[in-house]
């Protein structure tokens, strides 16, 4: 399965008036990333960044007046995007700006059942909260030091860690089975578990009258039973 794990930044909260700004978006197949992103500026034409949002993200209007418009680059995004559902942290914001600007260029809207929130899922699954990006990574153990402002590629990188987290694809390690002396350590998420062997194996169960049964039994069903090829 491939799932884009992204996120944007806008000039403002409002996707009927206010433009995406900033995209980032990194792939994953199977639950694992592919080492594939798309990261865009976008210049947002005359609409002009709101104080409030410049101050979450940083972005000035001076620094995207040179950047190419949606339209420009909406060909790349769809590409970057197509087949893959659109994960997202509070999808549901992110998604009305994309599908805000491809209204705009009259193309269709993504459809509801390809998109995942990331944060409804961390709602059902930490009820308590908090739910929100810095939290989870906190939560998760996932080093978001270097996010002073938020930013769509390094969001979609962190909301990575922490979606696979969340769905547990990295339980995969726990059929990991290492030797440890007197048995095998199997990697779990809060550390190995050690699975001592007996030091001496547990005594048959079966009277020698039940063998001797099971045997007779078995030899009725002729040489190509299955069971013919087990002895107890």
């Amino acid at each position: 399965m491939r799932e884009i794990i992204f996120d944007t930044e806008t000039t403002g909260l409002d996707s009927r008036d206010d433009r995406v700004i900033e995209i980032g978006g990194v792939e994953l197949e199977n639950q694992f990333p592919t080492g594939r992103t798309l990261h865009l500026y976008i210049n947002p034409g005359d609409r002009k960044v709101h104080p409030d949002a410049l101050a979450v993200h940083g972005i000035t209007d001076e620094f995207l007046r040179d950047k190419p418009s949606f339209a420009d680059v909406a060909d790349q995004i769809l590409d970057f995007f197509g087949g893959a559902r659109w994960v997202a942290h509070n999808a549901t914001f992110d998604i009305s700006f994309i599908n805000a600007e491809f209204a705009r260029l009259g193309l269709p809207a993504v459809a509801g059942e390809l998109v995942t929130d990331t944060l409804a899922l961390a709602r059902r699954k930490h009820p308590m909260g908090p739910n929100s990006l810095d939290a989870l990574c906190r939560r998760y153990g996932i080093d978001n030091s270097h996010r002073a402002k938020h930013g769509a590629l390094l969001d979609s990188e962190l909301l990575a860690e922490v979606y696979i987290e969340m769905i547990g694809g990295r339980q995969a390690a726990l059929g990991l089975v290492t030797s440890v002396a007197g048995g095998r350590a199997i990697e779990a998420e809060d550390g190995p578990i050690i699975v001592l062997e007996r030091p001496r194996a547990l005594p048959a169960r079966l009277t020698e009258v039940e063998i001797a049964a099971h045997a007779a039994l078995v030899a009725k069903m002729g040489t190509k039973a299955i069971w013919s090829k087990y002895q107890c």
